[in-house]
C-alpha cells in the first residue's frame, strides 16, 4: 500500500470446519478510535485483497479532506477469496479436490463468516500450514464492531451469501455497499457474460519470464490500459507467483498467476451464486443496509439488467439505503476508477452516519 498506514498480515485457519484458510490484511492508524468503523473489502474474480489499496488510500484522503461531520474509522480489513491470492498458495492442494470445473461463489462467503464468528485459529502472517512453530494468536472479536461491508463483484455476491450461515453475523454488519455485484435474473444468466469470462480466463496468458514482462505486457492491452496505474502495478506485485507450481511442474523458471487459470476459470462457471442474490435480494435488503453502485460503462452487464436489479429483484429501489452511477467505470471500476468508487463508498458511509443519528435520536425520544 502506498500510504504510511500500517498494516498487519493474518492467516485464519477454520480447519476442521472448514477445509480452507483465508488471508487477510488488516489496516489501523495510530489516530483512529474504537468508536469507528471497521470496513471489510472483498475482491472480485480474477482479483485479490491487495487490488483494493487504491480504493483504500484515494478514501482515506477523502474523509481526511471532509471539514464537518467526519468519518471515523477504526480498522480496514481485506480478505482474499479461498482460490485468489495468497489464500490460494495455502490452498493449493485442496482446491484440486472438488473445486474444479466449477468453484462456488459461497466457499467465498464461508471464509468470511468463519472469520468474523471467530470459528477456527488466527495465525500471524500468511505462513506455511506445515512449518511448525505456527504463530497462533487470539482470535479477533468483532461483537463490540461497526462493520462495513463492501464488495465488488463475486466479493459483493460473496457477502450478501455470508449472512445465510449459523450463527447469523447480520448484526455486525451496519452496512454493506455492493460495487458492480455479478447477478442478475435466472434466463438472463444462460445470456450473461459467465460463458465469455471463462473462455477468455481459459486461453489467457499466465506465464511470463519476470513481473516486469508481465506489467509491460498487461500495460499494452486494451483491457488493461483503461487501468489506474497502481492497480495494474498492485496486480503485478502481489497477484504473481515463481513458477513451478503444481499445475506447472516441469517450467522452473519465470512467474504466474496466484489464482491459477483453471480456479479463475472455475469461479467464473459458478452462476448459483448469481441466482441466489437475485431471488433473495429483496429479503437481503430487509436484513442489512445495501447501497447498490453500478459502473455507468455498461460493458459486462446491460443497462437493462442493472435496471431489473434496482427495481425488480429488490422489490423496489426504495428498499436500498442508496443507488447510483460510477462515472466514466464499468464493470471493474475498483481497477478502472478507485477515486470514483472511494468518492461512492464515502457518500453511503455518510448517509449510514445519518441513518445511525436517525436511529440514536429516535431511541432517546
Amino acid at each position: 500500500m502506498s500510504s504510511l498506514i500500517p498494516s498487519e498480515s493474518y492467516t485464519f485457519d477454520p480447519r476442521p470446519y472448514y477445509p480452507m484458510v483465508s488471508t487477510l490484511k488488516r489496516f489501523r492508524d495510530p489516530s483512529w478510535t474504537e468508536n469507528g468503523l471497521t470496513l471489510l473489502f472483498t475482491h472480485g474474480t480474477g482479483f485479490h485483497k491487495e487490488q483494493w489499496e487504491p480504493t483504500i488510500n484515494d478514501l482515506l484522503e477523502l474523509i481526511g479532506k471532509q471539514v464537518s461531520n467526519k468519518i471515523r474509522i477504526r480498522e480496514i480489513w481485506t480478505i482474499d477469496a479461498p482460490n485468489h491470492g495468497d489464500a490460494a498458495l495455502l490452498n493449493e492442494k485442496t482446491l484440486q479436490y472438488g473445486y474444479e470445473p466449477v468453484f462456488q461463489w459461497q466457499e467465498y462467503a464461508r471464509s468470511i463468516h468463519a472469520f468474523l464468528t471467530g470459528r477456527g485459529r488466527t495465525l500471524l502472517g500468511n505462513l506455511n500450514l506445515d512449518s511448525e512453530g505456527k504463530a497462533i494468536m487470539a482470535n479477533f472479536d468483532f461483537s463490540s464492531h461497526t462493520i462495513v461491508g463492501i464488495g465488488h463483484s463475486m466479493g459483493a455476491i460473496s457477502l450478501l451469501l455470508s449472512l445465510d450461515f449459523a450463527p447469523s453475523i447480520e448484526s455486525l454488519f451496519d452496512s454493506m455497499i455492493l460495487v458492480e455485484p455479478m447477478t442478475m435474473e435466472p434466463v438472463a444468466v444462460a445470456k450473461s457474460p459467465a460463458q465469455k469470462l471463462a473462455s477468455g480466463s481459459e486461453s489467457r496468458k499466465d506465464i511470463w519470464a519476470s513481473a516486469e514482462e508481465a506489467y509491460k505486457m498487461l500495460k499494452a492491452r486494451r483491457t488493461w490500459q483503461v487501468w489506474d496505474d497502481r492497480v495494474l502495478k498492485i496486480f503485478v506485485e502481489t497477484g504473481l507467483r515463481p513458477l513451478p507450481t503444481l499445475d506447472y511442474p516441469e517450467i522452473k523458471d519465470g512467474v504466474t498467476l496466484k489464482c491459477t487459470r483453471k480456479q479463475e476459470t472455475a469461479a467464473y462457471r459458478d452462476t448459483h451464486g448469481w441466482v441466489t442474490v437475485y431471488r433473495g435480494l429483496k429479503t437481503y435488503a430487509s436484513r442489512v443496509r445495501i447501497h447498490l453502485y453500478y459502473g455507468k460503462i455498461n460493458d459486462y452487464i446491460t443497462g437493462e439488467l442493472k435496471e431489473d436489479v434496482i427495481h425488480n429483484a429488490s422489490g423496489g429501489s426504495q428498499n436500498f439505503a442508496s443507488f447510483g452511477y460510477i462515472d466514466g467505470a464499468g464493470h471493474t471500476a475498483p481497477q478502472h476508477s478507485p477515486r470514483g468508487v472511494a468518492g461512492k463508498i464515502l457518500e453511503a458511509l455518510k448517509a449510514d452516519a445519518e441513518a445511525r443519528a436517525g436511529r440514536d435520536l429516535t431511541a432517546k425520544l
